[in-house]
């Protein structure tokens, strides 16, 4: 018997109803595979056929022993009428159990981690959850440290991270809608929103482009942010990504969409504005007046790390008018025997930065660090001690390098890192006239730029909906009490989060 495939790939067709036709289907279909289980024996009655497959390693086996195999062959099954029922009611004792007739749903279960159990004379076969996958198991976070706050994390697991979430959250307005990305991988995809509190619209887009992703094979969050984002050309990222499931839980009390997908160690918030990759996790556990502090000096160092080598070029290199005598002659001391240009100055270090970064990132273990810290301090005194840069230059650079690291985030700190070039070759051609317009343009970029509908800038850019409420969680934290309202893109008449006198406001 051939296969039939369809245009995109899918096996196509239903099952016969004949054991040997189906069975040898679906054999053909997954051979050769050395991993997959294909278990022939006989009911109770010693004449009625049965088969359990599986894929070794992905299924827990005892399981399918203890639970279906063994109360199989112990039943006599004297209904031939009503067959499928009769095993999934009286024989087969596990609770979690679906039925299929169509090839494809078929072997997809069976390659997803479950349990395919066929029994002649049954019309439809039963697929059974005993999914087992290697992994390892809930632990702390690596990219978003906390002093103070939950400190378990993502997993690689889909289902670990649709409980973790859970956990938080025990409503049952909580919905999670699953579906299946990727032509060939079929990857989990859970779409995670608040019934009461998304805004129809957005989870509408939401679904419409999640239907939309066609590509044989997503291995992470990651490829279905690059998919599923409006504007590829910005090097903005419109999702905010977190390995916390306290955040996410924070982001869907707040109206927003949470992506779950399988094999990936962290989910994907939208909408996102450039203020929420600002916010740390433990800025809602400590303090507000502390918290306040370390969200305005991350906004200062997002400043510093775009701007700091740019503007150094375009004064040291232009408009040294604009310095006091006293700092203008330290640089022109610093700089004496230097024969380098100021820009070549600034672009040496800052490659050099990236280059023992990088390094750092793909050496293992803990000798990682030690080459960025060594590395650095090496590198940066013997290129002062040949000539080749100036003191003031390892300064620059490095502060720059550790007001990149203050922002949280990896994917919006990435972006800190493409930008400052921009800036110190704009610097370069035109001065500090060039540096402001690339600092206004940069500005009417985020202006015009959106995240499924939702201006970037939100609250600041936001036209006549500007809601005082709303610029209480962004650029300082007020205290948890007069924080009432919860953003602009939550349904309308959903954004009080807070009772006051045991009244919950509706507005």
């Amino acid at each position: 018997m051939d296969i039939i495939y369809e245009r995109n790939q899918k096996i196509k067709g239903k099952m016969k109803g004949n054991f040997d036709e189906d069975y040898a289907f679906l054999e053909k279909a997954l051979s050769p595979s050395g991993d997959m289980v294909k278990n022939v024996f006989y009911a109770g009655d010693g004449k009625t056929r049965a088969v359990v497959l599986y894929v070794d390693g992905m299924s827990d086996s005892q399981t399918v022993q203890d639970f279906v195999i063994r109360p199989l062959q112990a039943s006599l099954l004297p209904d031939k009428v009503n067959l499928l029922r009769q095993v999934e009611e009286q024989v087969i004792e596990t609770v979690d159990w679906k039925e299929a007739d169509a090839y494809e749903d078929m072997v997809t279960s069976i390659l997803s981690g479950n349990t395919l159990l066929l029994v002649e004379g049954c019309e439809k076969a039963i697929s059974l959850s005993t999914k087992d996958f290697p992994g390892r198991g809930v632990g702390e976070t690596q990219q978003e440290m906390v002093i103070r706050g939950p400190k378990d994390s993502f997993t690689e697991n889909f289902r670990i991270n649709t409980v973790l979430i859970r956990r938080r959250i025990r409503d049952a307005r909580l919905k999670m809608e699953h579906t299946a990305v990727g032509e060939r991988s079929k990857t989990d995809v859970a779409i995670c929103y608040m019934e009461d509190l998304v805004h129809p619209r957005l989870l509408e887009e939401v679904r419409k482009r999640v239907e939309q992703i066609s590509m044989d094979g997503i291995f992470d969050g990651g490829m279905v942010e690059q998919l599923l984002e409006k504007n590829p050309w910005t090097p903005f990222p419109q999702f905010q990504h977190t390995e916390r499931p306290d955040k996410a839980a924070s982001g869907l009390l707040e109206g927003r969409i949470v992506l779950v997908v399988d094999n990936s160690p962290g989910v994907l918030l939208l909408p996102a504005t450039y203020a929420m990759f600002f916010q740390s996790g433990d800025d809602y556990y400590t303090r507000f007046e502390a918290a306040s502090f370390a969200r305005l000096l991350r906004f200062a160092a997002a400043v510093f790390a775009i701007g700091f080598p740019g503007l150094y070029v375009a004064i040291a290199g232009f408009h040294t008018e604009m310095l006091p005598t006293a700092f203008l002659l330290s640089i022109a001391q610093s700089r004496t025997g230097i024969v380098i240009p100021v820009v070549l100055e600034v672009l040496l270090m800052e490659l050099q930065f990236e280059l023992l970064k990088e390094a750092g990132i793909h050496i293992p273990g803990q000798l990682g660090g030690t080459i960025g810290i060594v590395g650095g301090l090496i590198v940066g005194q013997a290129a002062v001690d040949a000539g080749l840069v100036s003191t003031i230059v390892v300064i620059v650079v490095s502060f720059t390098a550790i007001a990149s690291f203050i922002v949280p985030g990896e994917a919006f700190g990435g972006v800190f890192r493409l930008l400052k070039f921009l800036f110190i070759f704009a610097a370069a051609l035109w001065g500090i006239y060039g540096y402001l317009l690339l600092f206004t343009a940069l500005l009417f970029h985020l202006a015009q730029l959106e995240s499924f509908g939702v201006p970037y800038m939100l609250p600041t850019v936001c036209g006549g909906e500007l809601d005082y409420n709303a610029c209480k969680d962004q650029y300082v934290r007020y205290p948890l009490r007069r924080m009432r309202k919860r953003p602009l893109f939550t349904r309308e008449g959903r954004r009080i989060r807070r009772k006051v006198d045991g009244v919950h406001e509706r507005k």
